[in-house]
């Protein structure tokens, strides 16, 4: 099983996921960001400087940055490329996920790490 399904089985626990239509903007580069998000279903674009750097998948995790840097603002803008369903995860339930499934935290790690690594194979 990869990192990916077992980090997206631990979102869809949780109660009240949201839904977006494509075009639609989940969250805006520079805001105070409180959340991070799961994808159960779609595609998330991620823009900088109104420019598209990655598209994300299901299975996906974005938005981490918010919750173990709780002083910066968001780096990036998300937006539905498509009809997206998310989890949403705040600080309380992040801290409760990666005390009780430490394998959690680690693909959270490893999914930020490998998402640098090729926006810099990008550049």
């Amino acid at each position: 099983m990869s990192g990916a399904v077992r980090t997206v089985e631990i979102f869809q626990k949780i109660p009240g996921p949201q839904s977006f239509m494509p075009g639609e903007v989940i969250f805006t580069e520079k805001e105070k960001g409180e959340l991070m998000y799961g994808i159960l279903e779609g595609e998330v674009e991620m823009v900088v400087a109104n420019k598209v750097v990655e598209t994300l998948n299901t299975g996906d995790v974005f938005g981490e940055g918010a919750l173990v840097q709780p002083d910066q603002s968001r780096a990036s803008t998300a937006i539905a490329k498509t009809r997206v369903v998310l989890a949403v995860m705040d600080k309380e339930r992040f801290l409760f996920a990666i005390q009780n499934t430490p394998m959690f935290a680690l693909e959270v790690m490893r999914s930020y790490s490998d998402r640098l690594r090729e926006l810099k194979h990008q550049m």
